[in-house]
């Protein structure tokens, strides 16, 4: 501990600052760990699963409580809000997924881009202490009197070095902490999307299964819709051989 104290003194100011940057990147890093991999970890599938059989029941009042045992999940608000909507016309059903989109999208994305800032500026920074370093090198040789000049040089050179790995131990891990939570982020709102687009196509597509599917499916074939067979074709209507 102690090495590792002397490491960041000697490498002077631009250290602290490069040091007080890797806090707070760690801090970001945790939090953002915390909400994407553990308080949004949930089997969405089920939920859809659950929800759609709930809308095919005409339960959608219980499929507005189901998801409202879920108050922290983006998806599950999404399904919330959509249902709310469930009772009225095509159009505000299609709204109200845009709007549950726009509330519930920032929530995975806020923050992340940080890392990346974090990470670059880190290392720019270790870069600034290199030149610093430098700087005292050039001024060791230029003006020093010979008894101090190697001191002053060895200082310098040291400087330096410190900066720029502490730069490296900062930007490294947050440019990896930072592709994985965007992978994560990704696969949150891919799944946000194509949950809700489907919750969106079978609201909107419920009356015209309501009305029409008796005419059109065959008995027997109703299942690949999701839905129970329908009935047999009237009479009236010749096969195809």
């Amino acid at each position: 501990m102690t090495g590792v104290m002397n490491f960041i003194v000697d490498s002077g100011i631009v250290g602290w600052l490069i040091m007080a940057l890797g806090v707070v990147t760690l801090v970001l890093i945790y939090e953002r760990t915390q909400v994407l991999f553990f308080k949004y970890r949930m089997n969405v599938n089920e939920l859809y699963t659950k929800v759609h059989q709930l809308v095919l029941s005409r339960k959608a009042d219980e499929a507005i409580v189901l998801c409202s045992q879920f108050p922290h999940h983006p998806t599950a608000n999404a399904f919330k809000t959509i249902l709310e909507k469930s009772d009225r016309d095509d159009d505000s059903i299609f709204q109200a997924q845009d709007v549950a989109l726009a509330e519930q999208m920032p929530s995975l994305t806020q923050r992340i881009q940080y890392l990346s800032m974090f990470a670059n500026v880190s290392t720019l920074m270790g870069l600034l202490g290199t030149i610093h370093g430098l700087i005292l090198s050039f001024a060791a040789v230029a003006q020093a009197d010979p008894a101090a000049k190697q001191a002053m040089l060895a200082n310098g050179i040291a400087v330096s070095m410190y900066t720029t790995a502490l730069g490296l131990v900062v930007a490294i891990p947050a440019m990896v902490a930072y592709s994985i939570l965007v992978s994560r982020q990704n696969q949150l709102m891919d799944e946000l999307q194509e949950k809700t687009g489907k919750l969106t196509e079978l609201l909107t597509g419920r009356i015209y299964y309501q009305l029409q599917r008796e005419k059109v499916y065959p008995q027997g074939l109703g299942a690949e819709t999701g839905r129970s067979n329908a009935a047999a074709p009237p009479s009236n209507v010749k096969s195809v051989s």
